[in-house]
């Protein structure tokens, strides 16, 4: 990948408008920035999720769109929430998703120094003061929404004093949470972020870039707006959260000495049913146990729908598809699953796996007897090639094709039905075989000898096409399958979001049966197991150990066309 240059294909559609679209174009057309200049800046406590990605998808996609850049910029101003795990992470699920950040990667520890001097400059035109009100009184003091904040007694403290103490914070000497920097604006402000926030607080932490260098970090209302300047950001495109942050944010931008002035504009966050995008929600989730991990399957993480077998292009597609808007709403999930399919449907070659075998006999088929038969990869794609199954006298079908009492829409195997075995023959079960406590565990069946491929020459058709594996030949494999987390829509909305958890999201089948071409799926790599879905082998998966996860089911396929029921 060249580092240098952003990655093509930025949102799937360069013919895509919505307002911030036709804002930006405005801007260059009447000459307002001369070159788009965008970021992504997340904070590194935590793996990207699917509401990162329509940011992404947003901030990359129009410096692709328009031929200017986007900037990849941690905001690692806590250290002791941030990790390495997680800008690595990020990083790795940024170009996963299709782009790059090229030379411009940066940190807002990259301008530690810079905002503690314009911390400085703040003081001494009398607009910051250090304030050692402990955290709860400070708090009270700031108000409501219907009464106005109360001074603290520091706030009219010297600039001397306030120079003077500000660094001695810096120096180490005051122990967390004894003092903070707070910008003077205006107390009685009906926008509580203008009520003296605060800028700098004491944290005694290793940082994992600036190690022990520093103990007071800026906030991130103090750090983002002055990063964004001084990359020369010419948009700063944020979620509706930091509206009421907007003048605040040009408040410091118009009190210090910046290089530029970026321009913030807010659009609603991504918000799906059935799903939680909340980083502390999903933190805790991991930190509990209840998942296995960020790349968990069933988890909103990039990490996780990569694990699962989801496209980048898939999730391309789907913020496409949602579009930007200025209010915010719930997104069906049935429109991420639509892209997945979409893309998967078009990509994943096919292959058969039996995910609950029941055994069948072909008591006509010659002993020790086996044919090749071809098989193709992907229907609607010739260049995909072929495969060769070999077909024996034993294989195994799934057991819900099986029924032995079947009502009348049913039309797959019963005792005297015949059914067509996917690119192999015509057969029809004639004995049922059941185990002492009356399970059934095995079909007699008899094959016509003159339907290889499946058709019979003499034209008579059939209502059933089922997918098999050779008893002999077929690889054994634990199978996944994966449902939603959580079983609302709206998770917690009643108060307990582990009220709210699926006990079904979760299904480990041990004695799944594939055929043996899966042993050359890698990792991540997805396929359809005919009539059954989507799936791809797991990290976990070995040649000599299959272990494979359901990406999503299948809508409506061949088998569910031709089989009723």
């Amino acid at each position: 990948m060249d580092d240098k240059k952003p990655m093509l294909e930025a949102t799937g559609n360069e013919e895509t408008r919505d307002f911030i679209r036709d804002m930006v174009q405005a801007d260059l057309a009447r000459g307002q920035v001369e070159s788009l200049v965008t970021r992504f800046p997340p904070e590194p406590n935590g793996y990207l999720h699917l509401g990162h990605a329509k940011s992404i998808c947003l901030n990359f996609g129009l410096a692709t769109e328009y031929g200017g850049r986007c900037h990849l910029r941690f905001d690692d101003t806590n250290p002791v929430k941030e990790e390495q795990e997680y800008i690595d992470a990020i990083k790795r699920d940024v170009r996963w998703l299709g782009f790059d950040w090229g030379e411009h990667l940066y940190h807002a520890s990259d301008y530690f120094q810079t905002l503690y001097d314009w911390a400085e400059h703040l003081i001494r035109a009398g607009l910051a003061y250090v304030d050692d009100t402990p955290p709860d009184e400070m708090r009270a003091m700031r108000g409501t929404l219907t009464e106005p904040g109360r001074a603290s007694p520091d706030r009219d403290r010297s600039v001397e004093t306030n120079l003077g103490l500000f660094r001695d914070m810096r120096a180490g000497k005051f122990p967390n949470g004894a003092c903070v920097l707070r910008a003077k604006i205006d107390l009685a402000s009906g926008n509580m972020n203008l009520r003296d926030p605060v800028l700098y607080r004491i944290l005694h932490a290793t940082h994992p870039r600036t190690g022990t260098e520093w103990c007071i970090y800026p906030t991130y209302d103090f750090a983002h707006g002055q990063s964004d300047a001084l990359e020369h950001v010419t948009h700063s495109l944020c979620t509706l959260e930091f509206a009421d942050h907007r003048p605040l944010y040009d408040w410091f931008l118009d009190h210090l000495p910046v290089p530029a002035r970026p321009r913030q504009t807010e659009f609603a966050r991504l918000n799906i049913g059935y799903t939680v995008l909340s980083k502390r929600h999903l933190t805790d989730l991991v930190r509990r146990g209840i998942v296995s991990g960020w790349d968990d399957p069933r988890m909103p993480t990039l990490a996780g729908l990569r694990r699962r077998g989801v496209p980048p292009e898939a999730i391309r597609d789907f913020v496409r598809r949602i579009g930007m808007s200025k209010a915010n709403s719930v997104v069906d999930i049935a429109m991420l699953d639509h892209s997945i399919r979409d893309h998967l449907n078009r990509a994943a070659q096919r292959r058969m796996a039996v995910l609950r075998p029941l055994k069948l006999v072909i008591e006509n088929f010659p002993e020790g007897h086996v044919e090749e038969l071809e098989a193709v990869n992907h229907p609607g794609d010739p260049g995909a090639g072929t495969r060769t199954l070999r077909f024996r006298r034993e294989v195994f079908v799934e057991r819900d094709d099986f029924m032995e009492n079947p009502s009348n829409k049913f039309f797959r195997l019963a005792v005297g039905r015949e059914v067509r075995l996917r690119y192999a023959y015509l057969v029809t079960c004639r004995e049922v075989i059941k185990d002492a406590d009356g399970n059934v565990v095995e079909l007699r069946c008899t094959y016509d000898p003159a339907s290889r491929g499946g058709d019979a020459p003499d034209g008579r058709k059939v209502k059933a096409t089922l997918h098999w594996v050779s008893a002999r030949d077929a690889l054994p494999a634990e199978v996944r399958l994966y449902s939603t987390l959580f079983n609302r829509p709206d998770p917690g909305a009643g108060g307990d979001l582990d009220a709210d958890l699926n006990p079904a999201s979760l299904e480990v089948l041990s004695g799944a049966l594939v055929e043996p071409s899966l042993t050359e799926a890698a990792a991540g790599q997805a396929v359809q197991f005919e009539r059954l879905g989507y799936f791809c082998a797991d990290l976990a998966s070995r040649p000599n150990s299959l272990v494979f996860n359901r990406t999503i089911e299948l809508r409506d396929t061949w088998a569910k066309v031709q089989v009723q029921g």
